[in-house]
């Protein structure tokens, strides 16, 4: 699927530079379309009429009402915005929070650098004694967790409407007493603002891939780097940001840990570290400021207290993700309109478009079969809750001329989105099943009765 767009602290080592890797050569994330779809084989079945006071409102901005489309083949192009609640197409302010501690220096699991290996980490495997260092985490260091971030968070700005999207960056780990284990100082700055809020997202694309400069280092500070998004979003004072009253904030967490600062070793966990991330979450939430937080790694679904705490306390979501290099495709299918999946209809050759590319901000575009002449389209959206709205208007088309060399050009074009569609689909329909079987083993061990009962 297509999409839209395109510091401080010392350092032990430093990683190779990501090779670039366009974030549009990435797998795109297929959205659940389950509910939609059985919601609009009742729809054809005559069963809906559109209702002014609907759920979910869209707005419709090409082709322009009157307006006849010609094009090469029998595929007209619809963009638009959906957004929940009934509410107009919203502003957002977004701060994209990455931590960079020592532990995402680990493999991802995925290829991140696309060069065909994948690397792993020697110290969780059974491998030659001596054949790698005792500090190497991941074989190939571009397939590393810091990398998978990196690469997730341009691909997510790639997708995002500059207009009406501002992007923010902002780092976060925690530097250590080598003998201690403890803060190298009690004033340390743990936290470091890539870039302020801009609608230059090639700026913010920069601030991300400057990322990689300083590498993973130190332990993890949830509460430095939770607070440095706040007080951007919230343009409070020495903010670098500009308030933008009516836009919505949301930050995006991205972690592979536990806090471990700023209370005793950053080695280890203390419940201080989680009950100050907490309360800087507290504060988000009367800042009005929505935080949707991802673990990353094995220990994703174990010690998930802080994560998933600061997402409910803001409202936001919690995910986890159990293979670190699936946070690419992940982080491009979150929303922040609340809207899950739009489908595009022709009324008129009841046909069905399986070619829609969805935007965080409920943003969309894609494309769906028509006939020469008026055709009947009806776009509907499905909100997060589970609530629809629709819309349907009239599309004149004329077909325009087309070699036979262009054409299956473009239909070749139009067959590989729907194949990386289908690709996605299988790889989600594999983890739900192997995560049924995990469930089913630990219940099943649960069962087994103790010797002597």
């Amino acid at each position: 699927m297509t999409q839209r767009r395109p510091p401080a602290g010392t350092i032990p080592s430093k990683p190779a530079p990501l090779r670039d890797v366009e974030p549009g050569m990435q797998a795109r994330t297929l959205r659940w379309r389950a509910a939609a779809a059985v919601l609009l084989s009742w729809c054809l079945a005559g069963g809906a009429a559109a209702q002014s006071d609907a759920p979910v409102r869209i707005v419709i901005d090409s082709p322009a009402p009157g307006t006849t489309f010609q094009d090469k083949v029998h595929q007209a192009p619809i963009r638009g915005s959906a957004v929940a609640d009934g509410e107009r197409p919203a502003d957002f302010d977004v701060m994209i929070v990455i931590d960079v501690s020592g532990s995402t220096k680990e493999a991802s699991g995925v290829d991140v650098d696309g060069d065909g290996e994948i690397g792993f980490d020697p110290q969780r495997e059974l491998v030659e004694p001596g054949r790698y260092p005792k500090d190497l985490r991941s074989t190939d260091p571009q397939d590393s967790i810091l990398h998978a971030e990196i690469l997730a968070a341009r691909a997510l700005v790639d997708s995002l409407d500059p207009e009406r999207i501002r992007v923010g960056v902002v780092s976060f780990s925690g530097e250590m007493n080598p003998t201690t284990g403890e803060r190298r100082s009690f004033s340390q700055q743990d936290a470091w603002l890539e870039t302020p809020l801009t609608h230059d997202h090639r700026r913010a694309q920069s601030a991300v891939r400057g990322i990689l400069a300083r590498g993973s280092f130190g332990g993890t500070n949830f509460a430095a780097g939770l607070r440095l998004a706040v007080r951007e979003l919230a343009a409070l004072s020495g903010s670098k940001s500009q308030a933008r009253p009516g836009a919505k904030k949301v930050v995006l967490f991205l972690t592979d840990g536990t806090p471990t600062f700023p209370i005793g070793s950053g080695s280890t966990v203390d419940a201080g570290d989680m009950q100050v991330a907490i309360e800087v979450a507290r504060v988000a939430d009367t800042a009005g400021i929505m935080v949707n937080t991802y673990a990353l790694g094995p220990g994703a679904l174990s010690n998930t207290l802080a994560v998933s705490e600061i997402a409910r306390l803001t409202s936001g979501h919690f995910l986890p993700v159990q293979n670190p290099g699936d946070i690419i495709s992940f982080l491009q299918g979150v929303t922040f309109a609340n809207i899950d999946d739009v489908v595009i209809t022709n009324l008129t050759t009841r046909e069905i478009s399986t070619d829609v590319s969805l935007s965080p901000d409920g943003s969309f575009d894609g494309f769906v079969p028509v006939r020469e002449g008026t055709n009947r389209i009806r776009v509907t959206a499905l909100a997060s809750d589970g609530q629809s709205g629709e819309v349907e208007f009239d599309l004149a088309f004329e077909r325009s001329g087309l070699s036979e060399r262009e054409l299956a050009l473009e239909l070749d074009r139009i067959r590989d989105r729907n194949k990386q569609l289908m690709l996605l689909l299988e790889r989600e329909r594999i983890q739900r099943f192997r995560n049924q079987q995990r469930k089913q083993v630990e219940f099943e061990v649960e069962e087994v009765p103790e010797a002597g009962e």
